[in-house]
């Protein structure tokens, strides 16, 4: 892997959530949800400033008391890479610099995936890169709420599913392109962000509900780093969720 510290983390976190109102701002661990996404991203060797980019200013406020960066950014960005692309500009950051997408509900993001999406992005000389995990959980396979990705044999997207994809079609033991679960984090130069942002919505973007639908219906490639021997982050979307994630962090 490349040395050196050379990305900037951006986490787009919204206070509004259907399914878990207010959740960045949990704090029954005694850190607020935002902190421990914030805490993690932070541990990854290729990252050398994180900033998180809300539309709240309570969000801004708890940041800062914990001694974390933020941007103010409008609330109506339709999606992550939208909001991004606004706190880059907030943030004066030059076209060729690194920027990594961490969600802003993955308080278990690990170090490794946020590098080797780094280096993915620097070797593969692509616009976006991100990475994928083997998909072992057949209940996981199935849900719609676990994105799939199918890629081609130089490890750019082919195409990114709720749906279970590749399908086996004769159900066959060891079939030689199993499935791949997406991990929801992108790195890209600063300078796509900007290209991004005034790219239209796309069909499939719309009917899959998957924002990175809109960079390859528009013609652009993503690298897909496949990682061995980590955990897809377990994104916090309910209270349950959210409960059980207490538990984990022993709080």
């Amino acid at each position: 892997m490349a040395s050196g510290a050379r990305a900037i983390v951006i986490i787009p976190a919204r206070l509004g959530s259907t399914r878990f109102p207010g959740k960045v701002l949990a704090d029954a661990t005694g850190k607020p949800l935002i902190q421990h996404v914030c805490e993690s991203a932070s541990r990854a060797p290729s990252v050398r400033r994180v900033v998180v980019a809300t539309d709240d200013q309570r969000v801004l406020e708890t940041v800062t008391r914990f001694g974390g960066e933020a941007v103010m950014t409008s609330p109506d960005h339709p999606n992550g890479s939208s909001r991004l692309a606004e706190a880059c500009d907030a943030l004066g950051l030059d076209d060729e610099e690194i920027v990594v997408n961490v969600q802003g509900d993955e308080p278990e993001i690990e170090e490794l995936v946020i590098d080797r999406a780094v280096e993915t992005l620097e070797q593969a000389g692509t616009p976006v890169a991100t990475c994928a995990v083997p998909l072992t959980d057949a209940s996981e396979a199935r849900s719609p709420h676990v994105v799939k990705v199918v890629a081609r044999v130089d490890g750019r997207a082919l195409y990114f599913s709720r749906a279970l994809i590749p399908h086996d079609r004769d159900g066959e033991a060891g079939v030689p392109a199993g499935p791949l679960r997406h991990v929801g984090l992108y790195a890209y130069r600063r300078s796509f962000l900007r290209e991004y942002a005034e790219m239209g919505s796309t069909p499939l973007e719309a009917t899959e509900k998957l924002e990175q639908l809109r960079i390859l219906e528009h013609g652009h490639d993503i690298a897909v780093a496949v990682v061995q021997g980590v955990r897809a982050p377990a994104g916090i979307d309910t209270p349950e969720q959210y409960e059980a994630f207490v538990r984990r962090a022993g709080a």
